[in-house]
């Protein structure tokens, strides 16, 4: 039970620190007024968090790293894929190239910012610095939850002869429903539109942010605890 509690606690905490990371513009993102992916963050993360479950479970009867890698590198091709293809619709369906008001010049291309901006606007797309940080993100979350995935479907593998689907099949469901909660405190946290962790915002709101995913996720792994001891 030790053992699960800390699993939990340190994998949800690590959901909510990557949720963070990941370039989420919200409803100004789909008008293409500000950089980001063009969703809520609950949305995104619940999306990458039930991908990299999804990868974790087609390894389950690997090692525990075998299943904690998958369900990282599950969820890092979901952001990936999303952030490429909102780019692909910001630049040729909306007319736009990613660029960011935030940052004068892109860390990683040295491109300068400000001449591609729309102007009223604080940017558009997902620039390079962002798509690194969504898959920092999503390398976070994905560790996390099939961390909390694994310590589950340990307890009910040990405590129960079930057949590896069903044991399987209630883990992910329970490891998914951690996303949903933590993606909400994160977002809560958040408040709106952020660009990554190169995002002025991003600074303000991570340690506050660590400090209230950590609280939801030891109220989370005891309330799991409690649940998993009476199965």
């Amino acid at each position: 039970m030790i053992e699960l509690l800390i699993s939990i606690i340190i994998g949800a905490t690590l959901v909510g620190i990557g949720v963070h990371f990941i370039p989420v513009g919200g409803a100004p993102a789909a008008l293409s007024t500000t950089a980001g992916i063009p969703t809520g963050a609950p949305m995104i993360t619940i999306g990458m968090g039930i991908t990299g479950i999804l990868a974790a479970t087609s390894v389950i009867t690997q090692a525990e790293v075998t299943i904690i890698l998958a369900g990282a590198l599950g969820s890092m091709i979901m952001m990936s894929v999303t952030m490429l293809f909102s780019n692909m619709i910001h630049i040729y369906g909306v007319g736009v190239p990613p660029a960011s008001a935030n940052f004068e010049k892109d860390p990683i291309t040295g491109f300068t910012q400000e001449e591609y901006v729309s102007p009223g606007t604080t940017g558009h797309g997902i620039p390079t610095i962002s798509f690194i940080s969504g898959l920092i993100g999503s390398l976070f979350g994905g560790i996390g939850g099939s961390l909390a995935f694994w310590a589950i479907f340990n307890e009910i593998q040990s405590k129960h002869t079930l057949e590896l689907v069903v044991s399987g099949s209630i883990s992910a469901i329970l490891a998914i429903m951690i996303f949903f909660i933590i993606a909400v405190v994160a977002s809560y946290n958040i408040g709106g539109t952020i660009q990554g962790f190169y995002d002025k915002k991003f600074r303000l709101k991570i340690i506050p942010g660590t400090i209230s995913c950590f609280i939801a996720s030891v109220m989370l792994a005891i309330i799991y605890v409690v649940i998993l001891g009476g199965i």
